[in-house]
Protein backbone atom coordinates (compact mmCIF):
# COMPACT_ATOMS: atom_id res chain seq x y z
CA UNK A 1 0.00 0.00 0.00
CA UNK A 2 1.28 3.47 -0.85
CA UNK A 3 0.80 6.65 1.16
CA UNK A 4 1.10 10.39 0.67
CA UNK A 5 2.33 12.46 3.59
CA UNK A 6 1.93 16.19 3.24
CA UNK A 7 1.46 19.46 5.12
CA UNK A 8 -1.49 20.78 3.15
CA UNK A 9 -4.03 22.02 5.74
CA UNK A 10 -6.75 21.93 3.09
CA UNK A 11 -6.36 18.20 2.77
CA UNK A 12 -6.93 17.37 6.45
CA UNK A 13 -10.15 15.45 6.93
CA UNK A 14 -11.51 16.79 10.17
CA UNK A 15 -14.03 13.93 10.38
CA UNK A 16 -11.20 11.38 10.34
CA UNK A 17 -9.12 13.27 12.90
CA UNK A 18 -12.13 13.75 15.20
CA UNK A 19 -13.16 10.09 14.83
CA UNK A 20 -9.73 8.89 15.96
CA UNK A 21 -9.13 11.45 18.71
CA UNK A 22 -12.59 11.00 20.22
CA UNK A 23 -12.48 7.20 20.34
CA UNK A 24 -8.86 6.00 20.28
CA UNK A 25 -6.68 8.68 21.90
CA UNK A 26 -5.79 8.29 25.57
CA UNK A 27 -5.30 12.06 25.81
CA UNK A 28 -7.57 15.06 25.36
CA UNK A 29 -10.87 13.20 25.34
CA UNK A 30 -12.50 16.11 27.18
CA UNK A 31 -12.36 18.13 23.96
CA UNK A 32 -15.49 18.60 21.91
CA UNK A 33 -15.53 18.28 18.15
CA UNK A 34 -15.68 22.09 17.95
CA UNK A 35 -12.54 22.25 20.14
CA UNK A 36 -10.66 19.90 17.81
CA UNK A 37 -11.81 21.84 14.75
CA UNK A 38 -10.59 25.07 16.39
CA UNK A 39 -7.23 23.47 17.21
CA UNK A 40 -6.76 22.23 13.66
CA UNK A 41 -7.80 25.57 12.14
CA UNK A 42 -5.45 27.47 14.45
CA UNK A 43 -2.48 25.13 14.14
CA UNK A 44 0.82 26.57 13.00
CA UNK A 45 1.36 23.44 10.93
CA UNK A 46 -0.49 20.19 10.26
CA UNK A 47 0.73 17.01 8.60
CA UNK A 48 -1.50 14.23 7.35
CA UNK A 49 -0.92 10.74 5.98
CA UNK A 50 -3.28 9.47 3.27
CA UNK A 51 -3.76 6.27 1.31
CA UNK A 52 -2.86 6.91 -2.32
CA UNK A 53 -5.56 4.58 -3.68
CA UNK A 54 -8.53 5.91 -1.66
CA UNK A 55 -7.42 9.24 -0.19
CA UNK A 56 -8.40 7.99 3.28
CA UNK A 57 -6.61 9.89 6.04
CA UNK A 58 -4.71 7.40 8.21
CA UNK A 59 -2.36 9.64 10.21
CA UNK A 60 -2.07 13.14 11.58
CA UNK A 61 -0.02 15.56 13.66
CA UNK A 62 -0.38 19.23 14.46
CA UNK A 63 1.94 21.84 15.92
CA UNK A 64 1.45 25.11 17.75
CA UNK A 65 4.33 27.55 17.47
CA UNK A 66 5.52 31.11 17.88
CA UNK A 67 6.92 30.68 14.37
CA UNK A 68 10.41 31.72 15.44
CA UNK A 69 12.03 29.43 18.02
CA UNK A 70 9.50 27.15 19.72
CA UNK A 71 6.91 24.52 18.75
CA UNK A 72 4.59 22.16 20.59
CA UNK A 73 3.81 18.85 18.87
CA UNK A 74 0.33 17.43 19.49
CA UNK A 75 -2.25 14.86 18.44
CA UNK A 76 0.17 12.57 16.61
CA UNK A 77 -1.43 9.33 15.48
CA UNK A 78 -1.50 6.61 12.84
CA UNK A 79 -4.61 4.43 12.70
CA UNK A 80 -4.07 0.83 13.82
CA UNK A 81 -4.41 -0.87 10.40
CA UNK A 82 -1.64 1.33 8.99
CA UNK A 83 0.93 1.13 11.78
CA UNK A 84 4.26 -0.55 11.24
CA UNK A 85 4.75 1.00 7.80
CA UNK A 86 6.92 3.95 8.81
CA UNK A 87 4.12 6.50 8.66
CA UNK A 88 4.76 7.93 12.13
CA UNK A 89 8.36 8.52 11.15
CA UNK A 90 7.36 10.11 7.84
CA UNK A 91 4.87 12.41 9.61
CA UNK A 92 7.53 13.54 12.10
CA UNK A 93 10.18 13.99 9.40
CA UNK A 94 7.91 16.33 7.48
CA UNK A 95 6.71 18.14 10.59
CA UNK A 96 10.09 18.59 12.30
CA UNK A 97 13.08 17.93 10.06
CA UNK A 98 11.76 19.00 6.65
CA UNK A 99 9.62 21.91 7.80
CA UNK A 100 10.23 25.50 8.76
CA UNK A 101 10.77 24.54 12.42
CA UNK A 102 13.75 22.23 12.06
CA UNK A 103 15.89 24.44 14.32
CA UNK A 104 13.17 25.11 16.90
CA UNK A 105 12.98 23.84 20.46
CA UNK A 106 10.19 21.25 20.26
CA UNK A 107 8.13 19.84 23.14
CA UNK A 108 5.40 17.23 23.45
CA UNK A 109 3.59 15.27 26.09
CA UNK A 110 3.25 11.55 25.43
CA UNK A 111 2.81 8.28 27.21
CA UNK A 112 4.06 6.15 24.33
CA UNK A 113 6.31 5.97 21.25
CA UNK A 114 9.28 7.37 23.19
CA UNK A 115 11.72 5.52 20.92
CA UNK A 116 10.24 7.14 17.82
CA UNK A 117 10.40 10.62 19.34
CA UNK A 118 13.98 10.02 20.52
CA UNK A 119 14.94 9.50 16.85
CA UNK A 120 13.96 13.15 16.34
CA UNK A 121 15.97 14.46 19.28
CA UNK A 122 13.31 14.45 22.00
CA UNK A 123 14.63 13.68 25.46
CA UNK A 124 13.56 14.05 29.08
CA UNK A 125 13.17 17.69 30.14
CA UNK A 126 16.05 19.41 31.86
CA UNK A 127 16.01 21.73 34.86
CA UNK A 128 14.73 24.62 32.71
CA UNK A 129 11.35 22.97 32.03
CA UNK A 130 8.31 23.41 34.23
CA UNK A 131 4.73 22.30 33.56
CA UNK A 132 1.49 23.56 35.00
CA UNK A 133 -0.97 20.65 34.83
CA UNK A 134 -4.56 21.19 33.70
CA UNK A 135 -7.02 21.75 36.49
Amino acid sequence: MEYDVDADPGRVRTDAVWAWLSTEAYWGRQRSRADVETQIAGAWRVVGAYRVDTGEQVGFARAVSDGVTFAYLADVFVTAPHRGRGLGKRILELMIDDGPGRDFRWVLFTGDAHGLYAEFGFEAPDATAMVRPAR
